[in-house]
């Protein structure tokens, strides 16, 4: 897949896209990791499961263009198209989502340029994600390039869901049955129900056990 050359930023070919973008998502996935080792470290806990990370194919990128009304070249492709670069945080618990893009937002070198909750705002499908769209500096031997990535931040649940919607869309090429939608809808809220008791009980076993712990304290300084 060619795209045509243009100035694209100080990104002049579709090797160096991949080199620039590949880069700024090595350093959001060693950002990330070294996060969730500090919260282990500090609280004991690992909000982040795992991550996901990728570069959207060169017909992806010429797919969306077109649909933008644009012409295939790297000027457009890096000022229209910001999920090039592409990492998914997976997650325990619907609190873990905005504590983690808390974290993110408190990166002294990340900009964020957009974010869309749709965790407080589904989308109708049922669809629940929290996206940031941020700008991350890619440091090379000649200049310095600020490169978008998009973040999507999701719970376990949220993430099957997802994955599953999205091969249905890819099976019907976006028009499926009536039936199958209602029931991804369906599916959506008792993937919601089911975060929220997911929730709620974690938040109660961390109640028991600091409370035991608590009594445990007490009943080591009586006991002297």
């Amino acid at each position: 897949m060619e795209f045509k050359v243009e100035n694209g930023d100080g990104i002049d070919s579709w090797k160096e896209v991949t080199l620039v973008y590949s880069a700024a998502l090595r350093q959001m996935e060693t950002k990330m990791q070294i996060l969730n080792d500090e919260f282990q470290h500090v609280h004991q806990y690992n909000p982040i499961e795992h991550i996901k990370a990728r570069i959207k194919t060169p017909e992806s990128i010429v797919k969306k263009l077109k649909r933008y009304g644009q012409e295939s070249t790297i000027d457009n492709m890096v000022k229209y198209i910001n999920d090039i670069a592409g990492i998914r945080i997976i997650c325990s618990f619907t609190s873990d989502i905005y504590r983690i893009a808390d974290m993110i937002r408190d990166q002294k070198d990340i900009q964020v340029i957009a974010v869309k909750d749709y965790i407080t705002y589904p989308k109708a499908s049922g669809y629940k994600s929290y996206h940031m769209i941020v700008s991350i500096p890619v440091y090379l031997s000649d200049r310095t390039v600020d490169t978008k990535v998009e973040i999507q931040i999701r719970t376990v649940a949220m993430d099957f869901w997802a994955s599953l919607e999205h091969k249905i869309h890819y099976k019907f090429e976006g028009d499926a049955p009536e039936s199958i939608k209602n029931e991804l809808v369906e599916c959506a809220r008792m993937v919601s129900d089911l975060d929220a008791r997911m929730l709620s009980l974690n938040e109660e076993i961390l109640a028991i056990s600091q409370k035991r712990e608590e009594e445990k304290q007490l009943n080591s300084v009586t006991s002297k």
